[in-house]
């Protein structure tokens, strides 16, 4: 599908199971006296659909999902819906306790969105069993197709995996654990137990850097952080990748992933702070993350300028 062409009217699973280009996860824009700004985050979401998002991850990790309000969650997932206009869809993150996660799940689908990113609980770390009775839950709670993110203290076993993907509602796992060996067991138990069309995602930090792993699981689904910043940095790689092109992919891995991933192990939260910092760097001002959160250091941001500088440096010298 070429960017700017409205979508079908095919389900969720059906629009990202072969992805145009990478998921876009926007940042959410804060105005100088810390409010949500939803023009410059129109512009923001607006902006990554015209150039080659498959689909547009509102109020997630990176759209800071933690600090949002309910009241401003709904209205930042409607402005992404209303600059999406139809041409890919839009997931929203869903999570905290079941209640509030369910809450969550429905104003994502009052703001029109495709679909739920639903995040692991808060605080608490569950049994399986009370794992798969929340996720239910929250699939149960309105008609959107619901991706579950596996991390952190929401980590599952094949055997529940296989019972998600026997959910209605449930299409997807996304993972931003990173064990490889868990992945594959997981792939292999709902390939033999619940054949279909359930989808698999690469959800670590900085997907680019593992996705030659998760490629070789069968995963060909990532969410790409960088697209915030630096689109056409992540759409090449995104084509080297699909293409075979594993010139391309080394040279953007060596100068400019893992610098990146390195400037970014340098300050917890940077996977967003950072991230939010590059966006002001391309000359839109998204504002500072909020609390608990912290901005980088000016020498890391500098150091960050670099980074995109010789990355597109490498583009031009592929040309």
């Amino acid at each position: 599908m070429e960017p700017g062409e409205l979508v079908t009217s095919a389900p969720l699973a059906a629009r990202l199971t072969v992805p145009s280009g990478p998921l876009f996860f926007p940042v959410t824009a804060y105005g100088p006296d810390g409010s949500v700004d939803l023009d410059t985050y129109r512009t923001h979401v607006g902006r990554g659909v015209e150039a080659g998002a498959a689909a547009v991850f509102a109020c997630c990790g990176t759209g800071e999902f933690h600090a949002l309000t309910p009241e401003e969650f709904e209205a930042c997932v409607r402005a992404a819906v209303e600059a999406a206009d139809g041409r890919v869809p839009v997931v929203a993150g869903a999570g905290y306790g079941t209640a509030l996660a369910v809450r969550y799940a429905r104003l994502a689908e009052a703001a029109g969105a495709d679909g739920l990113l639903a995040m692991p609980p808060y605080l608490v770390v569950a049994g399986q069993e009370g794992l798969l009775r929340h996720y239910r839950e929250v699939a149960a709670a309105t008609a959107l197709p619901v991706i579950v993110y596996q991390r952190d203290n929401a980590v599952f076993t094949p055997e529940t995996v296989v019972a998600l993907a026997r959910t209605d509602g449930i299409i997807g796992l996304k993972d931003g654990l990173g064990d490889l060996d868990l992945m594959q067991r997981v792939i292999s138990a709902v390939r033999t137990e619940a054949p279909g069309d359930f989808l698999y995602f690469n959800g670590l930090p900085t997907a680019e850097q593992t996705q030659l792993a998760y490629r070789a699981l069968g995963v060909t689904l990532y969410s790409s952080a960088v697209f915030c910043f630096a689109p056409e940095i992540a759409l090449a790689f995104h084509q080297a990748l699909r293409t075979g092109d594993d010139a391309t992919v080394d040279k953007l891995l060596d100068g400019f992933y893992r610098p990146f991933v390195e400037l970014r192990a340098q300050g917890r939260g940077y996977a967003v702070a950072l991230v939010k910092a590059g966006v002001r760097l391309r000359g839109l001002d998204v504002g500072e993350v909020r609390p608990p959160l912290h901005e980088p250091a000016g020498d890391h941001v500098k150091q960050l300028a670099e980074v995109i500088e010789r990355g597109h440096a490498l583009l031009e010298e592929a040309k």
